[in-house]
């Protein structure tokens, strides 16, 4: 096979969450144990870091990446789901894996995976696992898909874990309460092995120090340890930040190129992660500041408050949760313009209501589908928003939704991309 059979064949053949939802989600390791045992366990042979959370773990994994990556490491970098190319997913210094590397991994072991039954996450990781051990990369960033403690990436052995925040996602699986959710991501707290908990949360704290205390790890809450306050600024494409380290200023104007009000808690969870790895990497204040400056140039970061156009202003943002949702819709409240554009599509295994309770009713809104079958139908989401008063049209397609936005907007207007990830990857 060539790579687009290779990669038709894993879309089809592989049962994929993304797409399909909860058919492909499997509640146990085994399967993931045993693909592993058949590479050789690659996760042994390279150092990592390991990310949790509900919200912001793909953008600190990119600006834990890029930072490593200013400090002279080979750093590789797997996150989910891909926007655009499914080699975003697993990337070394930033370059998504050769398309070689995807078809060679299949074609070698393909009879095994066929009597595995696999899923398409539990394949990914494997072959991200084997490519940075095959290319011996110093550190690799390992996201989380989803929840942690049967979380397929949960058999690395990282030199620190971090888990973001706690928000209520993915509850038909990781469950309905912040408690029960973050007891899911705890399960990447490993004996012995730091952590740090990026937001300190009244529903969580104690199950993570808890989980801590069992597992003998140290514990570090980020947002007691740094604080970053936002500076004025007249640039439109960079925020700033004075960050303090207790009460003592640690970094002064530091740029950060990530637009969304939410890298505030981002920037803080990173630094401290950072600090907790001086003993065993060499990074000094300039590769922080250089690193976090030009992530998005270094990794390939997307559709985190990504503006697309000016004249009028078009914002892509991957917020697909009610907290997600909710610190986009304060961002645009920040904002000045004429009239809000937003081009609106979900997925059907998330809290519909919940998020659209979220959004102004002042907005004109597109309904759309992505073109998935998780994806909800426009229809039924324009009936559903009417109810908490938001109007507009619904389109047949993400694309004619956004163009007619584009068309529809003027000057002075904003056009807003979200909902879903797959509503901004088909724009992107």
């Amino acid at each position: 096979m060539d790579y687009s059979e290779t990669t038709n064949w894993m879309f089809q053949k592989l049962p994929m969450f993304q797409r399909i939802g909860g058919a492909a989600y499997r509640a146990d390791l085994n399967n993931t144990i045993q693909l592993l045992d058949l590479l050789g366990q690659p996760q042994d042979k390279f150092r990592s870091i390991h990310i949790a959370g509900t919200n912001g773990k793909g953008s600190v994994s990119h600006l834990l990446a890029s930072i490593f990556q200013d400090a002279g490491y080979k750093t590789g970098l797997y996150t989910s789901p891909h926007l655009r190319d499914f080699r975003e997913r697993i990337r070394i210094n930033g370059a998504m894996i050769p398309q070689e590397n995807v078809v060679g991994f299949v074609e070698k072991r393909k009879k095994e995976f066929d009597q595995m039954d696999l899923s398409f996450f539990e394949m990914t990781v494997g072959l991200a696992f084997d490519y940075f051990a095959n290319e011996k990369v110093d550190i690799a960033i390992i996201e989380t898909g989803m929840g942690g403690r049967l979380d397929s990436t949960n058999l690395i052995t990282p030199l620190l874990s971090v888990i973001t925040n706690i928000g209520l996602d993915h509850t038909q699986f990781l469950g309905d309460t912040l408690s029960a959710i973050a007891t899911e991501k705890a399960g990447i707290i490993k004996k012995n092995i730091p952590v740090v908990i990026g937001e300190t949360q009244l529903e969580t704290s104690d199950v993570f120090l808890t989980k801590a205390e069992e597992k003998t790890s140290e514990i570090f809450f980020a947002d007691r340890q740094f604080s970053a306050k936002r500076l004025e600024s007249l640039q439109i494409n960079s925020q700033f930040f004075d960050i303090w380290k207790q009460d003592q200023l640690y970094l002064e104007q530091l740029e950060v190129p990530l637009l969304g009000r939410y890298q505030q808690k981002n920037i803080v969870t990173v630094l401290c992660a950072i600090d907790q790895l001086k003993s065993n990497f060499h990074i000094d204040h300039n590769n922080i500041r250089d690193g976090i400056s030009n992530v998005t140039r270094q990794t390939g970061l997307m559709g985190r408050w990504q503006i697309m156009g000016q004249n009028p202003v078009i914002i892509a943002d991957t917020g697909h949760n009610q907290d997600g949702i909710k610190e986009v819709v304060l961002q645009l409240k920040q904002m000045r313009f004429n009239h809000l554009h937003i081009v609106l599509g979900m997925v059907n295994d998330k809290n519909i209501e919940g998020m659209l309770r979220l959004f102004p009713n002042t907005a004109t809104y597109y309904f759309c589908k992505a073109d998935i079958p998780r994806g909800f139908d426009a229809q039924k989401l324009a009936t559903i928003a009417s109810e908490f008063g938001l109007r507009g049209e619904v389109y047949d397609s993400v694309w004619s939704a956004y163009n007619r936005a584009r068309h529809a907007a003027r000057f002075d207007d904003v056009v807003f991309v979200g909902g879903s990830n797959f509503v901004v990857a088909e724009v992107l």
